[in-house]
């Protein structure tokens, strides 16, 4: 139990610590990128253990943990051959259980990676299918289909791949001749599991319980709005959807009625632990919709307690698109009963630092400036935050990656560059003046997986932590005064009228969070200092690019 005071009348207030998701922040740790202990250029869950004192300092409520299961690492882990083990890469069951350990004592939270649209083609569900003849059990544990044409040398149907290409492969059955053809949404090695097949639900209960009862609060569940597809698997209309937007476009494919009653049945799973120690396990989806309305359906109070909303994440640098995308949430998402999950990075994309820049502006720091305005706004609106390691020591995307190192499936099957994901994944700074900046031990000449830029040298943790304008600091801040002011976390918000350009609103009971998005000062809306601000801002004057809280008691929508 925690007390936290009650927002309208001081007095304070008892919290089950079970509801502890509902205002959560979350660091996101990619694993094979944040600390290597072993020397061999990946990061590992022995360098999670190691980092966890430096999460706890910076004041995040958890951690998401990506995949690292074994797996041939076709997609950096999303290709999962086993779902109940660790890679050897990372490490192994009993080091698992030491993070939890050490996680358990420091008060983070651990929330694992679940993939549960498709597997790796190293399964060995996978390589029983490709071993049966058509028509058997194990086949249809997947989308296996006769192909069209003469001889069947065409696909089942025209759907092409997230990642490009056509979503369909064909296999060489057992006596060498041409065979069917499986449905891959996004590799070739990523086979999609056909869960209106019961077996492959069973299959998942077993594995939420084999890594609930090793302690985990629980899952980051990968395309929650797959799973199933169209039952007759007809053509679409717009084939090249996916591959052109790098979204769950395809209406076939994605976001099928069937998929709340897998939500439901996890949900229902979930709270058998809850209900055993009072510690609610928590699933947040990464759901990909057309619009908030149909995002809020998948945390209705019997299916996920949380999904990403990503619009925020993809609006542009203007108060008029932030403060829609914002509006849309709070009236569709938290009248569910939920609250909203906000996001301004991920290890799929850009990073702010460089999204937010413009063409000609690396140089004037404008993109750092309006990274750090967009994270004290995230910080101050009501529900959930997640962070993406390096987000907090406002790490730059790597845009001149050498293409022999890039490893990202996206520019393996395509060829382009476009979208690729390399750049946010590059591994972290820690200290020192040269690569590996402290990330994997030994000798400088130790490389890591990707390689970082000198320039990572001004971005060290070592750095951060002893510059207090860094933007380490900012969000340490920030997230002190979220976990200690009532007004902020779970909550209300009410728009104030502000200048055009500017976005501003009041939390609870004074707390107003202002940003001005133009280039030119305008005045503030409150006239003391801010209690914390993105960047310089004296009394009275909100700068450009630059956010701003304040605790008010004459703020008045």
């Amino acid at each position: 139990m925690h007390n936290r005071r009650h927002a309208q009348t001081g007095q304070r207030v008892t919290l089950n610590t079970h509801r502890w998701w509902r205002d959560a922040v979350i660091y996101q740790v990619y694993v094979r990128s944040f600390l290597d202990s072993t020397g061999d250029g990946v990061g590992d869950l022995a360098g999670v253990r190691t980092g966890l004192p430096y999460l706890k300092k910076l004041g995040v409520d958890g951690i998401w943990l990506s995949p690292f299961y074994p797996s041939p690492q076709h997609d950096h882990g999303y290709d999962v051959a086993d779902h109940c083990d660790v890679d050897p890469l990372f490490g192994d069951l009993a080091e698992f259980d030491l993070l939890m350990t050490d996680a358990r004592r420091l008060g983070v939270r651990v929330l694992l990676d679940i993939v549960p649209n498709h597997c790796s083609s190293e399964h060995p569900w996978f390589r029983e299918a490709l071993e049966s003849a058509p028509g058997g059990t194990a086949r249809a544990r997947f989308h296996f289909a006769d192909g069209r044409g003469p001889d069947g040398a065409e696909p089942p149907n025209n759907w092409h791949a997230m990642f490009g290409g056509p979503a369909w492969s064909r296999v060489t059955e057992q006596d060498g001749t041409p065979g069917q053809w499986y449905l891959h949404m996004f590799t070739p090695e990523q086979p999609d599991l056909n869960w209106r097949n019961p077996e492959v639900g069973g299959h998942f209960d077993h594995v939420l319980r084999f890594w609930l009862d090793r302690g985990v609060d629980g899952f980051r569940i990968d395309v929650a709005a797959g799973l199933y597809k169209h039952p007759d698997l007809p053509d679409s209309p717009d084939p090249e959807a996916d591959a052109r937007t790098r979204d769950s476009v395809n209406p076939l494919a994605w976001n099928q009625p069937e998929v709340h009653d897998v939500w439901r049945r996890w949900r229902s799973l979930c709270e058998e632990y809850t209900a055993e120690d009072g510690r609610e396990r928590l699933l947040v989806g990464e759901v990909s919709v057309p619009t908030a309305r149909e995002h809020a359906r998948y945390v209705r109070h019997d299916e996920l307690h949380q999904a990403f909303f990503f619009d925020l994440l993809s609006a542009p640098w203007n108060a008029d698109s932030f403060r829609k995308v914002i509006s849309e949430a709070m009236q569709d998402i938290a009248g569910t009963g939920s609250t909203v999950t906000w996001v301004l990075n991920n290890h799929d994309q850009v990073r702010t630092v460089t999204r937010y820049g413009e063409l000609g502006t690396e140089s004037s720091g404008l993109g750092a400036a309006r990274a750090r305005a967009a994270a004290l706004l995230m910080l101050a609106l009501p529900g959930a935050a997640y962070i993406y390691q390096g987000e907090e020591l406002g790490l730059p995307e790597v845009v001149d990656l050498p293409d022999d190192v890039l490893t990202d499936p996206i520019f393996r099957r395509t060829g382009s560059r476009a979208r690729i994901r390399d750049g946010c994944r590059v591994p972290l700074p820690w200290s020192g003046h040269a690569s590996p900046f402290g990330f994997t031990p030994g000798a400088e000449s130790a490389k890591p997986w990707l390689p970082q830029p000198a320039y990572f040298a001004e971005y060290a943790t070592d750095r951060a932590l002893a510059d207090t304008r860094s933007f380490w600091h900012l969000y340490r801040d920030g997230l002190q005064l979220r976990s200690g002011l009532p007004q902020l976390g779970e909550g209300e918000l009410r728009w104030l009228d502000t200048p055009p350009g500017v976005l501003g609103f009041v939390r609870g009971d004074g707390l107003v969070c202002a940003v001005n998005f133009g280039a030119a000062p305008t005045p503030a809306p409150v006239s003391g200092t801010p209690l914390l601000s993105s960047g310089p801002c004296a009394p009275g004057v909100l700068p450009g690019s630059t956010a701003a809280w304040w605790i008010s008691d004459s703020a008045h929508p």
